[in-house]
Formats: structure tokens, C-alpha cells, sequence
């Protein structure tokens, strides 16, 4: 990826579009993906506009019989019980598909969290930084030779237009001295656009692209950890919890650009960018105030993304291979 490459291409769609405007038309039949968190908000979402055009979707969930109650009546849907902030767990899921398929077409990272308490899992990891990269890593990982066995696969992490916040924080990632949730959401975000940019370059030998996105501002579950008040007094809600900011978009338009990134003939033989409202977004430099559509350099930078990579490896124990 270079800066020339991370430009807007002129796509058609737009921050209005709807997951059923990009669907349009689109035949996925015989294309197995899995969406991770694909049972509410944009994963909800997500699941059923892929089944809708014939795709199998796996469904990796925390909360595996919630997860089978929302997607009862999505056809083509299938729940695999997966705890993204739990290693082994994560891996028993990526096992349960590798016995299931021999090839995935589509890998959407969709769940995450936001703004949590503090708190800790694994060898003491932040559990943002862990629920939202180091469960995505390792399963992207685990699954690596489904992806290069579908010779076209894409891979899609949701990531925020708070990567902004702030760049990894090499000297404290785990907030040893001093706990930020905003932060700490921040760079989580950040980890997801950097994931993408090496999967991208590991990847595309095998036919793997790798793209990360902002969705755009949605009232979904994300803000469960946030109180009320805090909602009230960012200007997203009244006291009855309605949304009232005008540039929300709705769980449709909110899914999107996910599904431009999986599907879109325009993105064939592109990989490691960032999106947003369904186009590639602008770098705006540090010094720059910066819109929801674009993205930092830190975000998209290869040497930054290597780093990340290799931290991981070591984090997780995890590594791709074509085996």
C-alpha cells in the first residue's frame, strides 16, 4: 500500500447507502464466510444481507444461544460458540469450521467493544486491545488456510474513525500506569486498520486482500458500557435514548461499507486500505482536524503495521500459515 493508493476511486455508493444498495444484484451463492459478532447490530445486519444473496454465513459468538435466537430465521446462518477475549477458545472455534469447510470466501471482523471499565484477561492483556485485535489475529491466523484455499478471499476488520485517538502506545499498551477507556478504545482501532495492512501484504500471494473500515456513526449494542448520561452528553441520544445526531446512520447504511469491501468489483486486486462510506478514505496528516472518513498515517503505515504484526505473533502465540 502506498499513499497514491490510498485515495477515494469514485465509487458509486456514499455515506446514504444501504446494505441492500450495495447487495443489489450480487449472486454470493456458494460462498461460505464468517462474521464474527454476526448476530446483532452491523453483524446482524451483515449476516443477513449475505445470506440474502446465497452465501453460508458461520456465525463465531460469546453468547451462542442469544446468537441462535436473533438469526433463528435467517436461513443459511450457523452459530459456532467462540470468546474472542479467550485464545483457546478462539482456536476451538477456528478447529470447529476447519472440520466443517474447506475453504472460506469471507472473513468479516465485525465484533468489538468500546469505552469498557477497565479490565484484564489473559496474562493480563487490556481487555479492549484483546477482544477487539489479539481474538481477530488469532482467528484470521487459525483460518489462514481456509482464506488461501478460496484463491480470492477477502478479510474485513471493522475499525473506527476513533483509531484518530491515538497510534499504538508501544510504551504501555496495556495501560500499566493509568487506564483511558477512550484511549484504550483508540487504539484497539488503530490495531484493527494495522491488522488489515499486513494481512494485506502477507496475504495477497495467496489471494488474501485485507481491508479495514469506519462504518459510520450507528446506536448499536457497541454502547452498552456507556451510561446514559454519557450518551446525553456526547449529543447521541435525548433522555429517552432516541438518537438525535444528525449524521447517525442507520444499522443498514451502518453495514454498508463492510459489504463494499467483501463484494465490490472495483476493490478486485486492491487490499491493505482503509474505507469509509463505502470508498477508499483520505490521509489527513497529524496536523489536520479530521472528518469521519478519513485516516491517520499511523493507521495505514506498513513499517507501523510490521510492528504491530510481530508484537502479535509474540502476544499470541499465533501464526498464518498455508499448511
Amino acid at each position: 500500500m502506498t499513499d497514491t493508493d490510498q485515495q477515494p476511486i469514485n465509487s458509486p455508493f456514499s455515506a446514504a447507502t444501504t446494505a441492500e444498495d450495495v447487495m443489489a444484484g450480487r449472486d454470493l451463492t456458494g460462498v461460505t464466510a464468517v462474521v464474527t459478532g454476526g448476530y446483532s447490530g452491523l453483524g446482524l445486519e451483515t449476516t443477513r444481507a449475505l445470506t440474502a444473496a446465497g452465501a453460508r454465513v458461520v456465525v463465531p459468538a460469546r453468547r451462542p444461544e442469544a446468537a441462535r435466537a436473533a438469526l433463528r430465521d435467517v436461513k443459511g446462518s450457523e452459530v459456532v460458540p467462540m470468546d474472542l477475549t479467550d485464545l483457546d477458545s478462539v482456536r476451538s472455534a477456528a478447529a470447529h469450521i476447519s472440520a466443517r469447510f474447506d475453504r472460506i470466501d469471507l472473513l468479516m471482523a465485525v465484533a468489538g467493544v468500546m469505552a469498557t471499565p477497565e479490565r484484564r484477561v489473559g496474562p493480563g492483556w487490556e481487555f479492549q486491545l484483546a477482544a477487539n485485535h489479539f481474538g481477530h489475529f488469532t482467528l484470521a491466523c487459525e483460518l489462514y488456510p481456509l482464506l488461501a484455499a478460496a484463491d480470492g478471499a477477502r478479510v474485513v476488520a471493522y475499525s473506527s474513525a476513533g483509531h484518530a485517538m491515538t497510534d499504538i502506545r508501544r510504551h504501555d499498551p496495556h495501560f500499566r500506569t493509568g487506564y483511558d477507556k477512550w484511549l484504550a478504545y483508540g487504539q484497539a482501532k488503530t490495531a484493527n486498520a494495522l491488522f488489515a495492512v499486513h494481512l494485506d501484504a502477507l496475504g495477497k500471494g495467496d489471494g488474501i486482500r485485507a481491508f479495514a473500515l469506519h462504518p459510520g456513526k450507528i446506536i448499536t449494542g457497541l454502547q452498552r458500557e456507556m451510561a446514559l448520561r454519557e450518551q446525553i452528553d456526547a449529543g447521541w441520544v435525548d433522555e429517552h435514548g432516541n438518537v438525535v445526531g444528525a449524521d447517525f446512520k442507520t444499522p443498514s447504511q451502518g453495514a454498508a461499507t463492510g459489504l463494499w469491501a467483501a463484494t465490490s468489483p472495483l476493490l478486485v486486486d486492491r487490499g491493505g486500505l482503509y474505507l469509509a462510506d463505502c470508498d477508499v478514505a483520505r490521509v489527513f496528516a497529524p496536523d489536520t482536524p479530521m472528518d469521519d472518513n478519513g485516516v491517520r498515517a499511523y493507521a495505514v503505515d506498513p513499517d507501523n503495521a510490521a510492528r504491530l504484526w510481530e508484537t502479535s505473533l509474540a502476544a499470541t502465540g499465533a501464526s498464518p500459515t498455508n499448511r
